[in-house]
């Protein structure tokens, strides 16, 4: 299969990550970049990215690195600063 590239944006893409050392063809960085990518979900044929079920907001944050780290976010009460007027 031959592939041919009519963007300059996207050709400039590739090369960036060519010249960067980390990939040896265009072949592994657009392997690398299919493999990064989320398919659309079998129930949305046309790919429509805001129609799509993802996890809940409280899924999200149960599966958060930070998980049981009994994190505090509360703050000591602002009590302001002296003026002179």
């Amino acid at each position: 299969m031959q592939l041919e590239i009519n963007n300059p944006e996207l050709e400039a893409l590739i090369a960036n990550r060519l010249e960067s050392g980390g990939f040896q063809s265009v072949e592994e960085v657009l392997i690398q970049a299919f493999a990064a990518s989320q398919f659309p979900s079998e129930g949305n044929a046309n790919g429509d990215r805001h129609n799509r079920k993802g996890k809940s907001l409280a899924a999200l944050f149960a599966d958060s690195p930070f998980s049981g780290l009994d994190l505090r976010f509360d703050r000591d009460d602002d009590t302001g600063r002296s003026t002179r007027l």
